[in-house]
C-alpha cells in the first residue's frame, strides 16, 4: 500500500514539474514587461508552493500512520524477549503458534547486536538493533508454521559468525 501511495505521488510530482516547464517554455517566447513577468513568477511560486502542500502534506501525514515502530496492537498474544549476548540469542519462549500477534522484546546484555528474523526461504522478516540498556519492541504476526532463525546483523566480535538461534512457529491450536 505504502508502494503504491509512493508511486502516485511521485507519478504526480512528475506531471506538475512537466506542466511547470512547458509553461515556462512558452513564456520564453513571448515579449512581456518587467512588472508582467513579476506578476507571472509570483502566481508560478504560489502555484508550486500550494499544489506540493496538497501533495505533501496528507502523503506525509499518512507515512506517519504506518511506521514499523509506532503504535503496536493493544496487546500481544505471546511475547518474546530476546537477548544478544557475545555470540548467542537467548529466546525465550522459543516456540510461538500461528496467527497470533507475537511481540518480540529485544535488547542486548554486553555490545550492540542487530536482531535479524528469517523465513524458511532466507527472506529478510523483519529486523531491530539490540542495544545494552534499552528495549527495542517488534510486533509480528505469523501466518505460515515453520522454523525461523535469527541472525545477528552487526559486527560483535570475533564469534559474530556463530551467533544464531530460532523462533518455532507451530500451527494454531
Amino acid at each position: 500500500m505504502e508502494q503504491t501511495v509512493a508511486v502516485f505521488v511521485s507519478a504526480t510530482l512528475g506531471v506538475f514539474l512537466l506542466i511547470i516547464f512547458a509553461g515556462v517554455a512558452r513564456s520564453v517566447t513571448r515579449t512581456a514587461s518587467a512588472e508582467d513577468v513579476a506578476k507571472s513568477a509570483a502566481r508560478w511560486r504560489k502555484t508550486v508552493l500550494w499544489t506540493l502542500v496538497l501533495l505533501f502534506v496528507p502523503a506525509i501525514g499518512y507515512s506517519l500512520t504506518k511506521l514499523p515502530y509506532s503504535r503496536g496492537p493493544a496487546s500481544a498474544d505471546v511475547v518474546i524477549e530476546a537477548t544478544g549476548n557475545q555470540w548467542a540469542w537467548v529466546v525465550t519462549p522459543d516456540t510461538v503458534p500461528a496467527g497470533k500477534v507475537v511481540e518480540i522484546r529485544v535488547t542486548g546484555a554486553d555490545v550492540n547486536h542487530g536482531f535479524g528474523l528469517y523465513d524458511a526461504n532466507n527472506r529478510l522478516i523483519t529486523q531491530t538493533q539490540a542495544m545494552p540498556g534499552f528495549t527495542n519492541v517488534i510486533h509480528h504476526t505469523f501466518s505460515t508454521p515453520g522454523t525461523y532463525r535469527i541472525l545477528c546483523l552487526e559486527y560483535c566480535g570475533l564469534g559474530h559468525h556463530t551467533m544464531f538461534s530460532q523462533i518455532v512457529v507451530s500451527s494454531a491450536p
